[in-house]
């Protein structure tokens, strides 16, 4: 099939699999005519790198974790391990997500937010710039 069809089975852009080809996930055949020819192991490699992409895995953890899916004498701690990192920056960026609520909320909550120009979030903000 050629790069349309690929496209439309995956739902991914035509861009973003000239992409995922140009760094080596994939590698379609060549018809005679030069243009890429994308078979059902590609499509499933593709579908593959596009539900890991949604899970958060990078594209470097994607893959490894298509080398661990290839590899059929994996060891399923590996693929765990991986999760599991994951799992972990997940939960960090979290932390740091609740962070920066509070820390609005706090501003957000001693704004008086009236016509009045002095913003205790704008004085917080102005604090970081540089002059």
């Amino acid at each position: 099939m050629n790069i349309g069809d690929a496209s439309e089975a995956t739902g991914l852009p035509a861009k973003t699999v000239r992409y995922y080809e140009d760094i080596g996930l994939i590698k379609p055949a060549r018809a005679s005519n030069g243009y890429r020819d994308y078979d059902e192991k590609d499509v499933h490699r593709l579908a593959f790198i596009q539900r890991s992409r949604s899970l958060g895995f990078t594209i470097e953890q994607c893959r490894s974790l298509l080398s661990l899916y290839e590899d059929k004498k994996r060891a399923s701690s590996d693929v765990k391990a991986l999760a599991l990192d994951k799992i972990r920056e997940i939960d960090r960026k979290l932390g740091e997500l609740k962070s920066l609520r509070a820390t609005l909320k706090t501003l957000a909550e001693h704004c008086h937010g009236d016509e009045r120009p002095d913003c205790p979030i704008i004085d917080e903000i102005a604090k970081g710039a540089i002059s």
